[in-house]
């Protein structure tokens, strides 16, 4: 397997698919894009990747790019760690929150950016708007953690935990205001070693 990154391991879709194999206990190996130059609009990318984006995994004579997509074809072609939860609505619901975190608050993706995970915080406040947007992020998962387990759904990991820390982790590494019990809970799945082994990437 190949596993196509952005060079800076920075993009957290491709973190996503990095701690799935990982979990998985696959062989693969990392090549890096430097995005800013535009090698993901090459000639030779678009061959391999429909949507030219990053990540996306070469399995074989498979490629496939979109980071859900691929988790979701980690968990039903192999064995060992499942991605997703057994049962069929908490399935659901791990779906819904990766669909949620993708589409929605772009406004912390955009003042609180994947440099403040990875490099140095942002001394910019945030935004009127974008505390609205962190205060709808913070509802969402205490609803979603109400039921006290270490995880989104109860005692199982799944591969949501990690977007829904990334998210958290935006606003809590850069020391901006966060429910306690929400500071926990990302700390918590930042320390998987499965995590770990992306976030202590060699950067540029």
């Amino acid at each position: 397997m190949q596993l196509y990154v952005d060079v800076h391991y920075a993009s957290p879709y491709a973190m996503s698919v990095f701690v799935a194999l990982h979990e998985k206990q696959l062989s693969f190996e990392t090549t890096t894009l430097d995005l800013a130059s535009g090698a993901h609009h090459s000639a030779a990318y678009s061959k391999i990747s429909l949507t030219h984006r990053v990540p996306t995994l070469v399995d074989g004579d498979f490629s496939l790019s979109e980071s859900s997509a691929i988790t979701e074809y980690l968990h039903e072609s192999y064995p060992g760690q499942p991605l997703y939860p057994t049962n069929i609505k908490a399935r659901a619901r791990a779906r819904q929150i990766q669909a949620w975190l993708r589409s929605d608050f772009l406004l912390i993706r955009s003042e609180r950016t994947t440099i403040v995970l990875f490099y140095a915080p942002s001394a910019t406040p945030l935004s009127v708007e974008a505390k609205d947007d962190a205060e709808k992020l913070f509802a969402g998962a205490t609803e979603l953690l109400s039921h006290g387990g270490p995880y989104l759904c109860g005692d199982e990991w799944c591969i949501a935990d990690v977007d829904l820390a990334i998210m958290l982790n935006r606003l809590v590494l850069n020391g901006d205001s966060v429910p306690e019990h929400l500071v926990h809970y990302a700390k918590r799945q930042w320390q998987r070693p499965s995590v770990q082994l992306w976030v202590n990437q060699r950067r540029q």
